[in-house]
């Protein structure tokens, strides 16, 4: 018997209309829904899961699946229809949640903040040694987001620290100033990592190191350490949401996300939080929730406006630029880009050094990220020519720099595959087909379903469209021979 059987067989059943609507509107077929939710729970680790066409009929007679197959339709769906589909939407049960583990609305305060990411880090590195990654997460959207994460603009209270315990009777801090400096140099390395290799590789190292962090949190530290190790949990916890959404695990990266910004709160640092409300737009945008991501953009552009270097805040309108590019708003989408590169220009002669998350926003990112607004413009006005010309030199210009960057292979794997999206959009299938072999060639070095996810899309538009080209035909044969449908655990 396969271990995606339903809970309450016994019970009487009644059809399931409203996972019937979803499923039909999605014009998937029972076969294909069946081997969307087996690949993604192989991305899991969930490898007893063995889903076929009867179970999804039974499903949608009224069966009601158990975990983790509840959350994999709910986050299929979201996906296929650009906005939040909860469990309980497709008439499903949802397994119970902690306060811990569900949500985004979390207290602000330190001691909290500290227990609840040492809760969800270890968590998570007990789940993804059992295979159940993610599974009692749901993503939260629209208000339920945005409410919650103004209140990083609060001030916190001045309240008197709890000291128990008179100041001699307590242990000594533990941690060196070269402890210290060491623990913020493996951050950078991870980082560097993460960019070279994708999140799949060191994932698992990033949350064991954040969790170690939380440990040194919970012992008496003087103040000013007391901030560096926040800074340093709140970088972590930002790498840790960030490959966990490189990966495909949306609703884990959100947490992590949402923690690194109390942690960014704690140790005073404008500037991270507004990275990491940027990472959080940036994955809004991916789930089609432009509107989301726009309002994350602007509250990081208001709480750092007085203290962001010229390199952040270039970076924050080229992510302006994109939610508006998905809103299908080209006015406001072209000025964001012009004050994207007008701001990075002052970046160069910005006089102060800049902290190490922010290096990745290169030239080559500024004009990535700009050519990507141009080309989702042009999908947003119906595969429009006119905003494909304008992505086209911006995205040479993007592949051309990324090209000789050995530091950020995957950024130029997704800019190769953002050309080819642009030949097609200027019905070009042959040029398309050389820039996504190119791609396909680094995606087999780096371990990043969000790059494997838009080969196979690209292709799949390159098939609809030029199915009987000659060089459409061959990629996708190569690329079911050296991308087969299978992922491993991260």
């Amino acid at each position: 018997m396969s271990g995606n059987g339903g809970g309450g067989a016994n019970a009487e059943k009644r059809p399931n209309e409203m996972l019937t609507s979803w499923f039909v509107r999605s014009g998937w077929s029972k076969g294909e829904l069946a081997r969307q939710v087996n690949r993604r729970a192989r991305q899991l680790g969930a490898h007893h899961i063995s889903t076929d066409t009867s179970r999804v009929r039974r499903w949608l007679d009224g069966e009601n699946p158990r975990e983790p197959i509840p959350r994999i339709l709910s986050e299929l769906f979201s996906e296929r229809f650009g906005c939040v589909v909860a469990v309980e939407d497709l008439g499903l049960r949802a397994a119970h949640r902690t306060p811990a583990s569900s949500g985004v609305d979390l207290p602000w305060t330190g001691p909290q903040t500290v227990a609840l990411i040492s809760e969800f880090s270890r968590s998570d590195l007990m789940l993804a040694r059992r295979g159940f990654l993610g599974t009692s997460l749901a993503l939260s959207a629209g208000p339920a987001l945005i409410e919650p994460m103004q209140r990083w603009l609060v001030p916190s209270p001045a309240t008197p620290r709890d000291d128990p315990e008179p100041a001699a009777s307590r242990r000594p801090a533990r941690l060196s100033k070269p402890e210290l400096d060491l623990l913020e140099s493996t951050t950078v390395m991870f980082r560097q990592w993460d960019a070279q290799c994708g999140g799949g590789l060191r994932r698992k190292a990033v949350v064991g190191q954040l969790h170690e962090v939380t440990d040194l949190l919970q012992e008496p530290q003087p103040e000013a350490t007391s901030k560096r190790l926040f800074k340093v949990a709140a970088e972590l916890a930002e790498l840790a949401g960030w490959m966990s959404y490189d990966v495909g695990l949306q609703p884990t990266a959100q947490k992590y996300f949402v923690l690194a910004l109390h942690a960014a709160k704690e140790a005073g640092e404008k500037p991270l939080g507004s990275y990491i409300l940027s990472s959080m737009s940036r994955q809004m945008i991916h789930l089609n929730r432009p509107d989301d991501a726009l309002e994350l953009i602007h509250l990081a552009q208001y709480g750092s406006r007085d203290c962001a270097g010229p390199r952040t805040q270039a970076m924050l309108y080229a992510m302006e630029a994109r939610a508006y590019a998905s809103m299908g708003q080209p006015g406001k989408c072209k000025r964001a880009v012009r004050m994207a590169e007008d701001t990075f220009a002052d970046a160069e002669d910005f006089g102060e050094p800049e902290p190490d998350w922010i290096r990745f926003f290169s030239e080559a990112e500024l004009n990535g990220e700009n050519a990507h607004s141009f080309r989702d413009l042009a999908y947003v006005a119906g595969r429009s020519p006119t905003y494909a010309s304008l992505a086209e030199p911006v995205m040479d210009r993007a592949v051309e720099l990324f090209e000789k960057d050995l530091e950020h292979q995957r950024s130029y794997a997704l800019n190769l595959i953002g050309k080819a999206t642009v030949h097609l959009l200027q019905r070009e299938p042959e040029q398309s087909t050389v820039l996504a072999g190119q791609a396909l060639g680094i995606a087999k070095k780096v371990r990043s379903e969000r790059v494997n996810t838009r080969l196979r899309k690209t292709v799949d538009t390159a098939v609809r469209d030029f199915g009987d080209v000659a060089e459409v035909v061959e990629l996708t044969e190569r690329l079911a021979i050296e991308m087969p449908e299978t992922v491993e655990a991260v």
